[in-house]
């Protein structure tokens, strides 16, 4: 570390690649997000697990919630959520949303936290899209030109 707290690794040019619009350079989740994150995205798929659904949307199916982002002032979370088998989980997000207030008090009853967050569904695309790279990459023109 420099005196003005920068890293000698990095040019001057690469640090201000790292800053943001207002000049600070941007980081990434704390260890407490973190922390949060892990522990909604544990819970919520306890419930998912554990709960028949009264949605008529929700019956017989099954989420897998991949990944939670929690906001730095902890009052919302993104959970990332996949079906089982299907790619279809834009169909049950509206009904994800209908029942969201009664996945919060079941956080609200094994998290202890001030406030719970909101709960804000997203489709995780992370599998469709390592599908298509993998489709992509065993294309005859593309396996022609990883051989050479």
């Amino acid at each position: 570390m420099l005196r003005d707290g920068s890293d000698p690794g990095l040019s001057s040019r690469s640090r201000n690649d790292l800053k943001g619009p207002a000049g600070v350079v941007a980081q990434g989740p704390s260890t407490r997000q973190l922390r949060v994150a892990e522990e909604v995205r544990r819970t919520l798929a306890d419930i998912f697990a554990r709960t028949e659904f009264r949605d008529p949307d929700l019956l017989d199916v099954r989420i897998t919630v991949t990944e939670v982002r929690v906001s730095p002032d902890f009052g919302h979370a993104t959970v990332f959520v996949t079906r089982l088998g299907r790619s279809d989980v834009e169909e049950v997000l509206p009904a994800l949303k209908r029942v969201s207030p009664f996945l919060r008090s079941g956080l609200a009853k094994v998290l202890r936290l001030r406030s719970v967050p909101e709960i804000h569904f997203q489709p995780d695309t992370a599998l469709d899209n390592a599908m298509e790279l993998d489709q992509l990459f065993r294309s005859p023109e593309v396996s022609r030109d990883l051989e050479d």
